[in-house]
């Protein structure tokens, strides 16, 4: 009879981990797929614009001040730095973090 309740409280523990494992692997899945994607995207776009911006600049049409530009790359070295630090504490959260980690993998392979 105790192994019987035994088996029930292992069931107990193991669906809601099993559960929250398999919700993690698939949204990771999923914003690993679509991040790359959008990470493409953005790459085409922002290629496009500094070459039509160098073009610009040889033409002597425009003038870039490169010394603006570098304070601003900067600038946004330090932000990713704090999305470094969120993405960070989420993955931390096992066993979700880990199956969406996984996932996230696997989603920007594939995408």
């Amino acid at each position: 009879m105790s192994s019987l309740s035994e088996m029930l409280s292992l069931s107990n523990i193991l669906t809601p981990l099993v559960s929250e494992l398999g919700v993690g692997g698939v949204g990771g899945f999923v914003v690993g797929y679509a991040l790359k994607k959008i990470a493409k995207m953005m790459a085409i776009g922002l290629g496009l614009i500094f070459v039509t911006l160098q073009y610009l600049a040889y033409r002597g049409l425009i003038i870039i001040d490169y010394s603006a530009m570098r304070e601003w790359a900067l600038e946004l070295m330090g932000q990713s730095a704090e999305f470094q630090s969120i993405v960070t504490d989420f993955v931390a959260h096992i066993p979700f973090g880990a199956s969406f980690a996984v996932g996230l993998y696997l989603g920007m392979k594939k995408g």
